[in-house]
């Protein structure tokens, strides 16, 4: 189903170098609000290093974000030394398809990794990536993120349902 990632997480920095080499994943596209930083744009000083291990194993990384706050993606993207795209259409193709022609990799070896079901998993589902979902860093959404937690909750508890089943 589109609406259900290939993988799940609590946060990015346990996505491993070894769980990315298993799906033969090369490139990551991240999502920046309530992925990589808080509704207070703060980043925990361990995402910096888990994203600077995976550069260094040669995982591309690359923002996309819907924000139309050009310098907060700026911002995060410098301190990860690593492109940007905001404004991106999330979950329509046209920022993924651009992700991918700059990461130049094929869409099977990138994953899409992102806290929010419509637009990141959608998203890259659509256009054929691999996709990781991880729980939001904080409650606090924006007014226009808050509205669909509740049915983006009903749809990743079942999918942990079908992934527990799975394991059995």
């Amino acid at each position: 189903m589109k609406l259900y990632p290939n993988g799940y997480f609590q946060k990015v920095e346990q996505i491993t170098f070894e769980y990315l080499q298993q799906n033969k994943i090369k490139a990551l596209i991240l999502d920046v609000d309530n992925t990589l930083i808080d509704y207070y744009q703060n980043m925990r000083p361990s995402i910096i290093t888990w994203a600077e291990e995976l550069k260094k194993q040669d995982i591309k990384l690359y923002i996309l974000s819907n924000t139309s706050h050009k310098e907060k993606v700026e911002k995060v993207a410098n301190a990860l030394q690593i492109p940007y795209q905001n404004l991106a259409k999330k979950p329509f193709k046209v920022g993924f398809i651009k992700a991918q022609k700059e990461l130049n990799e094929k869409t099977e070896n990138i994953a899409v990794v992102g806290d929010q079901i419509f637009t990141d998993i959608l998203g890259g589902n659509r256009s054929k990536m691999f996709t990781i979902l991880v729980e939001p860093i904080k409650e606090k959404d924006f007014w226009y993120t808050a509205w669909k937690r509740p049915i983006e909750n009903r749809i990743k508890n079942r999918y942990k349902l079908l992934e527990q089943k799975k394991e059995k």
